[in-house]
């Protein structure tokens, strides 16, 4: 009997350090940085075991999604422009988008759900939902499903 994988995603700081390192080990070698795996885990400070039974299993969030259409959930207070403010931000970040939600603003601000392909992006998922989080006039920004 076959189980299938199950995936979550966790905030960096709830794992356990060894997980960051390999990450980091992966991205070194990805990068060139390292070039070997013995190089990688020296510079990161874990064990060649380690990295091995995990690496398969530890994959960061920005390469889990790339290529993939993920959901974005803002809320935004009522300004004229700000949606096209928004929309320029995804445009800069190279994302493709797919649907645009919006409920009826109440109270000052409304809800914005956003769904884009992010196979072109030129930032990272987390430089994208930093820069969508400091535009003016946005409240909360999130990633809701990918």
């Amino acid at each position: 009997m076959s189980t299938k994988p199950k995936y979550y995603i966790v905030e960096a700081s709830a794992l356990p350090e060894v997980f960051l390192k390999v990450a980091e080990a992966k991205r070194l070698l990805s990068t060139g940085e390292a070039a070997t795996v013995n190089e990688a885990t020296r510079m990161t400070d874990i064990s060649r075991s380690a990295f091995y039974k995990y690496r398969d299993a530890v994959l960061p969030f920005q390469n889990m999604m790339t290529g993939r259409i993920i959901t974005y959930q803002l809320l935004l207070h009522d300004e004229p422009g700000l949606l096209s403010q928004i929309l320029g931000v995804f445009a800069a970040a190279g994302a493709n988008i797919i649907t645009i939600n919006s409920i009826v603003p109440t109270n000052g601000t409304a809800v914005v759900t956003i769904s884009a392909e992010t196979m072109d992006l030129t930032v990272s998922l987390e430089e994208l939902l930093q820069k969508l989080s400091a535009t003016r006039g946005v409240v909360k920004a999130e990633v809701l499903a990918g």
